[in-house]
């Protein structure tokens, strides 16, 4: 079992709640291809929506993959790649509280930095300390 971050705008995030599924870097195969069901993906929102400077900086949703298969939607002139997922009961909780206890940002000045690439592998502890300020139900 691993543990993820996928960095989306939380207009996003809720789109995907709504669809069961998660969509990672503008609908790119490469990330989904990575995890595998059983796999947790911790959704953080830089932003509310995207286009916009209203900065969240919040973890805005936590699931799990649900099976082994990534598919691609038809949304007309966008056929994004996508993942079927289950989303746990949580809360919205801010990421700033939380810095001095996450190994990928623990110590470091520009903690944004590690969500450069819009996805990345978290340690279980990482996971269990975020889960638990969402107040997820695991």
């Amino acid at each position: 079992m691993k543990y993820w971050i996928g960095v989306v705008t939380k207009d996003h995030v809720q789109r995907g709640i709504s669809l069961g599924i998660a969509q990672i870097g503008h609908g790119k195969a490469t990330d989904l291809r990575r995890m595998q069901a059983g796999d947790y993906l911790v959704h953080y929102s830089p932003k509310a929506t995207i286009g916009t400077k209203t900065v969240l900086q919040a973890f805005t949703a936590l699931s799990r993959i649900s099976d082994s298969e990534i598919y691609q939607a038809d949304e007309g002139n966008f056929n994004p790649w996508r993942r079927r997922v289950e989303y746990l009961s949580s809360v919205d909780a801010p990421i700033r509280p939380m810095l001095a206890n996450l190994s990928f940002t623990k110590g470091k000045t520009n903690w944004g930095y590690a969500f450069r690439y819009g996805f990345l592998e978290m340690t279980e502890s990482d996971f269990y300390t975020i889960a638990q300020e969402m107040q997820a139900e695991l």
